[in-house]
C-alpha cells in the first residue's frame, strides 16, 4: 500500500472509490503507484489495442503506461483518461518541426536544387518533420542508396548558384571513409558555394530517434560487423529475420515519431541547416 492510503488492491473495484476522472493534458504531472514513475504527460497512444499515455521525468527519461486507474496527481488517486480532442486555436499553428504552419498550402512546383540523403529510411524521416517546410519552398528530397559514387553524382548533377544540393551523410565523422567521400565530392569544382555536405554521428538515421519515443532510455547494444537495423530489431525482440521485417521495424519506428522533439538535436541541426543553405 502505497503512504496515501491507496494501492493497486483498489485496482480490482475502481467504480467503488468514484474516483475523479482526469484527462491526460500534455504537462499533467502524475505518478504511476506500483512503480512510483513520477512525470509529466507528453503523449498518449494506442498500441495493440490498449491506449498508453508517456510521462516524462525530470531527467527527461519516458515511461509508458495504460491509461485508467493507478495514478496520483497532487497525491490524490485519479483516474486518468484521454483529453477530448481540441478545437484549433486562434494563433498559428505548429508544424512537426516547429515552424509556423502555411496554411491553405498550394505546393510550389520544385526548384532546381535538391537535398539527398543516404537511403530511403533518411528520406522518410526527413519528410514526417520536415515535409511542410519543404513544400512551401518547393524542395525536394532524394535518396541516393548510398554515397559511395559521392563525387560522380555531385559532378553529374551540375551544381550552381540557382541549382544547389545539401547533403546529409550517416556517420560523417574525422577520419572515416564517410569523411574522405565528402571530402572527394567537396573538391568537385562546381561545388565550392553551391554545395553543403552536413552529417550526424550515427551509423544509421534509425539511431537519430529518441529511443523514447519507444519508451526505452538507450537503444540496445548491436555487437559489431552485426547489421545496424537487424541487431536494433533483434535487441528489442522484434521480428528481425527478413526484409519485411526490417521494414515493418521501421514503420513501427517511423510512426511512434511525432515532432521534431523526438529526434536527437545532432540530426535536426544538420537538416535545419541544409534547408536555410537552399534558402537562403
Amino acid at each position: 500500500m502505497s503512504s496515501y492510503g491507496w494501492g493497486p488492491q483498489d485496482l480490482a473495484a475502481p467504480k467503488a472509490r468514484q474516483l475523479r476522472e482526469v484527462p491526460a493534458e500534455p504537462g499533467l504531472v502524475l505518478e504511476d503507484v506500483q512503480s512510483g514513475w513520477v512525470g509529466a504527460v507528453v503523449r498518449v497512444e494506442k498500441s495493440g489495442g490498449i491506449h498508453l499515455v508517456s510521462l516524462e521525468d525530470r531527467r527527461g527519461k519516458t515511461k509508458s503506461f495504460p491509461l485508467g486507474f493507478g495514478f496520483l496527481l497532487e497525491g490524490e488517486p485519479v483516474k486518468v483518461v484521454a483529453a477530448a480532442p481540441k478545437a484549433s486555436p486562434a494563433g498559428p499553428q505548429r508544424t512537426a518541426s516547429g515552424s509556423v504552419r502555411v496554411e491553405g498550402l498550394r505546393a510550389q512546383v520544385a526548384k532546381a536544387s535538391r537535398i539527398w540523403v543516404e537511403g530511403k529510411h533518411d528520406a522518410e524521416l526527413v519528410e514526417k518533420v520536415w515535409g511542410h517546410d519543404l513544400r512551401v519552398e518547393g524542395i525536394v528530397v532524394e535518396p541516393l542508396h548510398g554515397v559511395d559514387d559521392l563525387a560522380a553524382a555531385v559532378e553529374n548533377f551540375g551544381p550552381g548558384p540557382d541549382r544547389k544540393l545539401g547533403i546529409l551523410v550517416d556517420h560523417l565523422l574525422p577520419n572515416t571513409k564517410e569523411w574522405r567521400i565528402a571530402e572527394a565530392a567537396m573538391a568537385v569544382p562546381a561545388a565550392r558555394g553551391n554545395v553543403l555536405i552536413v552529417g550526424h554521428p550515427y551509423v544509421d538515421v534509425w539511431q537519430a530517434i529518441k529511443p523514447s519515443v519507444i519508451g526505452l532510455d538507450k537503444w540496445p547494444t548491436v555487437p559489431r560487423g552485426t547489421d545496424w537495423k537487424t541487431g536494433i530489431l533483434t535487441g528489442l525482440g522484434w521480428p528481425h529475420s527478413t526484409q519485411a521485417d526490417i521494414a515493418d521495424g521501421w514503420k513501427r519506428l517511423l510512426g511512434s515519431v511525432r515532432t521534431y522533439a523526438d529526434l536527437e538535436p545532432s540530426l535536426l541541426g544538420r537538416v535545419e541547416e541544409v534547408i536555410d543553405f537552399l534558402t537562403a
